[in-house]
C-alpha cells in the first residue's frame, strides 16, 4: 500500500478537534514519545511531569507512514500504524502527537525513519524478511513526509 503525501490530514483534522474539545474539561495529555529500533513508546505522563504506568507500544514493522506536515498545526507528528485484530486482518490507525515546536515534529519523523532502517535491515539480515524482496520497493513504502 502507497501512501501519498496529506493522507494523514484529514485523520489529524479529527484528532485535534477531540483533542481542543477536551482542553476545555481537563488538563492537556502530556507523553513522552520514544522511538527505537523495532519500537516506539508512548509514555503518558501524569500531571507532575511523571510516567505513569500506561504505556503504548507500537512496532515500527506495522508503521506504515509517518509525517511531521499538518496544516491544522505544524507542530504535529502523525504516523500511519497497522493494527492487527484477532482474526488477523487489519486496519490502519492514524496516531498523532503534538510537539513543543515544528522543529521537535520533524526531529521525530527523521527518528521514526532511522528506526524504520534499523528495523528493516535487521529483519533483512536475520532472515525474517526474504531475500527475493526488493529491498528498494519496502523501504519506499516507508517514507517519511517531514516538509
Amino acid at each position: 500500500m502507497q501512501f501519498l503525501s496529506g493522507c494523514t490530514e484529514k485523520p489529524v483534522i479529527e484528532l485535534w478537534k477531540k483533542h481542543t474539545l477536551a482542553r476545555e474539561d481537563v488538563y492537556p495529555a502530556n507523553a513522552l514519545l520514544e522511538i527505537r529500533p523495532f519500537q516506539v513508546w508512548l509514555h503518558h505522563l501524569d500531571l507532575k511531569g511523571e510516567a505513569t504506568v500506561h504505556m503504548d507500544t507500537f512496532q515500527v514493522a506495522r508503521i506504515a507512514y509517518c509525517t511531521a506536515d499538518h496544516n491544522v498545526s505544524p507542530n504535529i507528528f502523525a504516523w500511519v500504524y497497522r493494527e492487527i485484530n484477532d482474526d488477523l486482518s487489519y486496519q490502519m490507525d492514524c496516531h498523532a502527537v503534538e510537539c513543543e515546536s515544528k522543529l521537535e515534529a520533524k526531529k521525530l519523523a527523521h527518528a521514526m525513519m532511522e528506526a524504520f532502517k534499523k528495523t528493516f535491515h535487521s529483519m533483512k539480515s536475520d532472515g525474517r524478511i526474504h531475500r527475493n524482496s526488493s529491498s528498494e520497493e519496502v523501504s519506499h513504502e516507508f517514507e517519511s513526509d517531514d516538509g
